[in-house]
């Protein structure tokens, strides 16, 4: 029939019968069954006749391949398989289509109401669908996925208001997730992949976005609640479904950083109402303070890290709340000094009882609080003080302890913050190799004294540079004669060593052993005790050495220490140790006026009030005061305790400091020098720049401490009388770089 020529081929008629007896098939048979059925029975009986049709069209296609291969390919006609997917599609889909994508909606909403239906039959459904697409998914998307989007729309939209109505924030978070997941699944279940992303971004819009405002700041149950109550599931819950969001994670960020700030603010004032109400004495000391801030950092860093998985947003949130209120100083000192005095409570001898591995992690935590801090210049060196306190008087805990703390300090700041403080250790090291050459020394410099000298007593020297330690006041005090010569021996021998290097002592930094005895009778037995102390103390004390005199029981001193004086140079400090034993300079125990003691040991009335009331108004009295009392004046006198006594044999006599933590005028000389410096700096590459631009680029560029504008105003005042820069003439509030 179809090989033949014409007129005797009948490949048309058989191609144009085949269409005509599909449509009478479809017309005649599958529209009046498919007119009698409605909701589910439509969707099983259209399925069964869709069934029905891929077969017929499969056998159809099979018997009259012949036209498939030949006819329709020169006449250029769609193929049988095409023809009857279009007839059925026209016929039949085109009738039945409205009714049947309202059926699936149907089934949709039953099943997300919690119905059981049947699965495989929508997803036949939708691969009749598909297959109406004619290889694409046009059919899908425009007939059944945009009504199914905006029915899911309207249903979330009707559901989301009624959870927002009857639960709390943890509880409709958790029916969201659900809903989603659920949603996610049946996609998987029986929809088209592609409609995955658009049905999950119309419930996300629905459900989460639209109601984010309301759920965030719900009383008793919103984000600030949550962190309150510590709730890390709901807070992680509420993070990921948020993060679906566009933009939603920036107000959950706010309300973060506004409770971590609240949070903070109230360590600030109940540390502020202490000390308002007198409870608590102001002092630079205050770890229970410090520990409340780095408590309340530790918990919330966990709950970015754990909770909201390290988002950056989140991070910022944190560093912004911490700064706000961590550079909120309360009373005289600063929260860096009370910082650098935490610190250095855990790495000197005595402070905290802590292992090493708590040491190491409070000092871990301290630094990550420490970056929080406007003025780290101002940390770095009441830490410095401190540091050089701890090492020149032997009250550093562990040298690895230390090293540590400043190798943290250089992996935040740079090694420009830290190369002072690595310098003092490096001294130190060094020193013992100077000690060594010394002692090497030490007796051929012995041969030149006079045979009847008295010995030297033993005693130690620590070279240190000037540059890398704090600058302390020089005081010119009158030494006992064993002192004298030591220092004379060490300087004859540095000399010789470095002839090009000044020394220059400094008693303040000194500390001693020194041995006395007591007796308060004639016919008791003397005690005798250490007393652990400073080289300006051990120098009062000589002062008031004595004598027992034959006919009278009197108090005796005799002196054997090792301690320290120290001696700074031009470029060199050290300190020195030392044994003696000292006679005395009175015939009896009798009273020294405050002048008298005064004149004996010239020391300025600062630093010898200080060092006379820790020695007779104290806990430990080694001399006793006329009249008694807790302040020591002009008026008082003094004399040798005879009956002092106590149950250690070693006792340590502190004494107050003799500076303060910092220099408050050297840390404003330091930034004056950086925000010139900066200012050049830019200047030098830019070569003309307005105020605000230069202003703002410097700030950008002090990382150790903000300045305020006015400041910075001034210094660029003095580098133009300095002619580095001058005003632009024809710019106003201009400046230019002078080469």
């Amino acid at each position: 029939m179809c090989t033949q020529r014409s007129p005797y081929n009948w490949s048309e008629q058989l191609y144009q019968r085949h269409g005509d007896t599909i449509c009478a098939y479809l017309t005649e048979t599958v529209l009046p069954a498919l007119r009698a059925q409605k909701s589910d029975f439509l969707l099983t009986e259209l399925t069964k006749r869709w069934a029905n049709h891929k077969i017929m069209n499969k056998w159809m296609q099979k018997f009259f391949m012949y036209l498939d291969r030949y006819y329709v390919k020169h006449h250029s006609l769609p193929t049988l398989d095409v023809a009857g997917l279009k007839h059925f599609k026209t016929l039949v889909y085109a009738e039945v289509k409205k009714d049947v994508v309202g059926a699936m909606i149907s089934f949709v909403d039953a099943e997300r109401d919690g119905a059981i239906i049947d699965r495989g039959l929508v997803k036949h459904c939708v691969e009749l669908l598909e297959a109406m697409g004619m290889g694409s998914l046009d059919a899908y998307v425009s007939d059944f996925e945009d009504h199914l989007l905006t029915a899911t729309k309207d249903y979330y939209k009707r559901k989301s208001q009624s959870w927002v109505e009857s639960d709390d924030t943890p509880r409709y978070l958790e029916k969201a997730e659900r809903a989603l997941d659920e949603e996610k699944a049946r996609v998987t279940a029986y929809l088209n992949p592609a409609s995955e992303p658009k049905l999950l971004r119309v419930c996300e819009l629905e459900i989460l976005e639209l109601r984010e405002t309301t759920l965030l700041e719900k009383d008793g149950s919103g984000c600030r609640a949550l962190l309150s109550n510590d709730r890390s599931a709901d807070l992680a819950r509420m993070y990921r479904l948020f993060a679906r969001v566009p933009n939603g994670l920036p107000p959950m960020a706010a309300l973060v950083k506004a409770h971590v700030e609240a949070m903070g603010n109230d360590i600030v004032a109940r540390r502020e109402a202490k000390l308002e109400a007198g409870k608590e004495k102001e002092a630079n000391q205050d770890p229970a303070f410090v520990k409340e801030l780095l408590a309340l950092h530790d918990k919330y860093l966990c709950v970015v890290a754990e909770q909201f998985a390290g988002n950056a947003l989140f991070q910022k949130a944190l560093k912004e709340a911490f700064v706000e209120f961590v550079n909120k100083d309360v009373g005289k000192f600063s929260n860096a000094e009370l910082m650098s005095s935490f610190c250095d409570r855990l790495l000197k001898s005595g402070g905290e009882k802590l292992s090493e591995q708590d040491v190491e992690g409070f000092l871990e935590k301290t630094v990550q609080l420490f970056s929080y801090l406007t003025d780290k210049d101002l940390f770095a060196e009441i830490y410095r003080n401190q540091l050089a306190k701890r090492l020149l008087n032997q009250r550093s805990a562990s040298d690895d302890a230390e090293r540590l703390m400043i190798g943290k300090l250089k992996l935040r700041c740079g090694s420009q913050f830290t190369g002072k403080m690595e310098g003092m250790l490096n001294d130190l090291a060094i020193g013992v190799d100077h000690q060594q050459d010394f002692d090497a020394m030490l007796p051929n410099l012995l041969k030149d004294r006079a045979a009847d000298t008295p010995p030297l007593p033993d005693f130690a020297v620590q070279v240190l540079t000037t540059g890398y330690w704090p600058s302390f006041p020089a005081i010119d005090a009158r030494l006992p004669r064993d002192v004298i010569a030591c220092t004379q021996i060490f300087k004859e021998y540095y000399d010789r060593k470095n002839s090009k290097r000044r020394l220059a002592w400094m008693y303040a930094l000194g500390n001693a052993t020194v041995k006395g005895t007591f007796q308060s009778k004639k016919n008791v037995q003397p005690k005798t005790f250490d007393f652990q102390i400073t080289t300006l103390q051990a120098i009062v004390l000589l002062a008031f050495n004595v004598v027992i005199a034959d006919n009278a029981a009197k108090a005796s001193a005799s002196l054997a220490s090792s301690g320290t004086l120290a001696a700074v140079g031009a470029t060199m400090r050290k300190k020195e140790s030392h044994e003696s034993n000292v006679a005395g300079y009175r015939a009896e125990n009798s009273d020294w006026e405050y002048e008298q003691v005064r004149d004996r040991v010239n020391l300025p009335d600062e630093h010898l009030k200080r060092v006379l009331h820790s020695l007779a108004c104290a806990k430990y009295k080694i001399l006793s005061k006329t009249p008694p009392g807790s302040a020591i004046k002009n008026t008082d006198k003094f004399k040798v305790n005879p009956s002092f006594n106590c149950p250690m044999r070693k006792v340590r006599i502190p004494m107050a400091n003799l500076d303060e933590s910092h220099n408050p005028k050297r840390v404003e000389e330091d930034r004056t020098v950086a925000i010139e410096a900066a200012v050049v700096r830019i200047m030098k590459a830019r070569k003309t720049l307005d105020h605000q631009q230069l202003l703002a680029e410097v700030l950008s560029q002090l990382a150790f401490f903000r300045p305020n504008p006015k400041v910075i105003k001034r210094r660029i005042e003095a580098l133009i009388d300095r002619e580095y820069l001058e005003r632009d003439p024809d710019t106003a509030n201009s400046y230019r770089y002078l080469a």
